[in-house]
């Protein structure tokens, strides 16, 4: 990827953590402890998780990984209670002082964009908070979760028999029934929020919700 293009996603992700940030502070203290869209945590959790992974570096990853046995789900919970302040306001301010990093995991860039877009509205739509993401940032992680595999997090296998379909971008991916949707609608749902398929339409909508 050229350095222009790996610029322009960062910018991205910077602007999409500082977003975040900012509606984090408007909280209370019972939408922090509310449960997220992502099964299993916390608004809290969630926020304490993306602190965790702005932090990860290549060789940090790995090493996690093998303490963890090979087991994401362990690695991340591991990072959530590593991250998770004593108080709601000092994990934000651990988000705030990690948000301008630029190191990765071994992983496409585009997968930060995955993480700030897909976690945003894990915990936006669980407080009844809306944001407008840029269409770029959207497309781009909606893209890369196509063509990546279940085990890597994606969800290649979700979408193999179906055409998704963007209302509001010219985006269309894959053949078979088509499903369609705003494009954030499409992520949400081929990354496994259950919530965002019934905001999706078309024949191949069904074939979507028995594997999403």
């Amino acid at each position: 990827m050229k350095s222009d293009a790996k610029r322009g996603i960062w910018r991205m992700v910077h602007a999409e953590r500082a977003a975040l940030a900012d509606d984090l502070a408007r909280l209370d203290a019972g939408q922090w402890d509310a449960p997220s869209l992502c099964e299993g945590w916390t608004v809290h959790d969630v926020a304490a998780h993306l602190v965790d992974t702005a932090r990860t570096t290549r060789i940090g990853f790995v090493a996690g990984l093998v303490r963890a046995r090979f087991d994401f789900d362990r690695q991340n919970a591991r990072g959530v209670e590593r991250e998770r302040g004593a108080s709601p306001q000092e994990t934000l301010e651990r988000l705030r002082r990690v948000a301008s990093r630029t190191t990765t995991p071994p992983a496409p860039l585009d997968t930060r964009l995955v993480e700030e877009v897909v976690h945003g509205e894990d915990i936006r739509r669980a407080v009844g908070l809306v944001r407008a993401y840029p269409q770029e940032a959207v497309v781009r992680a909606l893209r890369l979760q196509a063509r990546t595999p279940a085990a890597f997090g994606g969800a290649k296998e979700t979408v193999a028999s179906v055409r998704l379909t963007a209302t509001d971008a010219d985006l269309s991916i894959g053949e078979g029934p088509e499903v369609a949707g705003p494009a954030l609608s499409l992520l949400l749902a081929v990354s496994g929020r259950r919530q965002a398929v019934e905001e999706l339409g078309g024949p191949g909508v069904s074939a979507l919700r028995a594997t999403a």
